[in-house]
């Protein structure tokens, strides 16, 4: 019994005492092949659950939190209301809800609120009749008609016209609308998912929001955080960049310096994963090595803050005028170091010097 338990430590399934009998095999045979494929399944379907997630990269304990929130209320009915700056990954964490829920394999259709003229919001939502309005030469069919069954993503709900909030606000209460230009009532089954990067509270003090449908969208609120509050997800996030663009460009880039990843802990990242993705797809596309180098990023991501300003500066100005900008902003926030001013600049203090002289600029020490 002892060697028994011994075994059990080191990871055997059971154990039999001697003597054994054909039956004892046969049914200690049967619960192992059974243990086995419950574990084969249930790694295939923790598998199925990660692939909902592939294009929503994270190990923060923040990003858990919103797969375990996904996880538990995929196939809930109640509609979701995604908020965060641009670029975080909305639409992304939308999808996943999607394809985590039981309509899979219904449709996802998606609006951009944003995206289109006020006057034709109205008719890609309900759809319309032929002959409803100048131009109408056919019947069109709206999202919510196409979505049936599935999941209609409203994306930057704040900027829907608020004259149409009512109409949006009954479909949500009743299940039903009709096309304009036509007194058919359509039932439809549809989970709304929306999403904002505006803070629609403040909408609402504005008169710019109705509050009873800001309450029927966040039945489930879901944040997703900056990308400047999950530093630790950025190597992820690189890494999984870099194999997307050596597939895409046939490049074959292999490995990050650790002074890439230095600049990009320091960088607030205005544009969060969406920027994050621009500059290492350019740096795939044009590393002349498959090794990413610091030189393979621009200088302004070195300055933070700072980097928004100078590519805000007017393009008409010359490059004489712009270095002198950058040289001047640099030491005003190294409040005149210019040993810290030329590690930001990548240069060495001698050529800070040498071009306040050049530049007959007043040396801030």
């Amino acid at each position: 019994v002892e060697n028994a338990v011994d075994a059990m430590k080191l990871g055997a399934y059971d154990y039999l005492l001697k003597p054994v009998s054909p039956d004892a095999i046969e049914l200690l045979v049967a619960r192992t092949a059974e243990l086995i494929a419950l574990k084969n399944e249930n790694r295939q379907l923790r598998a199925d659950l990660a692939s909902h997630y592939r294009n929503i990269i994270g190990k923060s304990t923040k990003m858990k939190k919103i797969f375990e929130l996904i996880e538990s209320m995929a196939d809930a009915r109640s509609t979701v209301m995604i908020t965060g700056e641009s670029g975080t990954g909305k639409e992304l964490v939308a999808r996943a809800v999607h394809f985590a829920s039981s309509r899979r394999d219904k449709p996802f259709i998606k609006l951009n609120c944003a995206a289109l003229p006020e006057n034709l919001v109205e008719s890609e939502l309900f759809g319309y009749e032929k002959g409803a309005f100048t131009g109408a030469v056919r019947q069109h069919k709206g999202r919510f008609e196409l979505a049936d069954t599935g999941t209609l993503l409203l994306d930057e709900i704040s900027e829907i016209p608020l004259g149409l909030q009512a109409k949006l606000l009954r479909v949500l209460q009743e299940k039903e609308f009709e096309r304009i230009g036509s007194g058919a009532t359509i039932k439809v089954d549809v989970r709304i998912i929306a999403t904002s990067n505006q803070n629609l509270k403040e909408a609402i003090s504005k008169k710019r929001f109705r509050e009873d449908l800001f309450y029927r969208l966040n039945v489930i609120p879901i944040h997703i955080i900056p990308l400047r509050e999950r530093l630790e997800d950025i190597p992820l996030l690189t890494n999984h960049f870099i194999e997307k663009y050596n597939k895409e460009n046939n490049k074959d880039i292999k490995s990050v310096d650790d002074s890439v990843f230095r600049l990009f802990m320091k960088y607030h990242w205005p544009g969060n994963v969406r920027e994050l993705e621009n500059y290492i797809e350019r740096a795939v596309v044009t590393s002349s090595s498959n090794h990413l180098k610091r030189a393979d990023f621009p200088p302004e991501l070195a300055l933070g803050k700072l980097g928004d300003q100078i590519r805000r500066l007017d393009s008409g100005i010359t490059l004489a005028e712009g270095e002198k900008y950058l040289i001047l902003k640099t030491l005003e926030r190294c409040n005149g170091n210019k040993t810290r001013a030329a590690e930001l600049l990548d240069i060495t203090p001698r050529t800070i010097r040498n071009k306040l002289s050049e530049y007959e600029l007043t040396d801030p020490e």
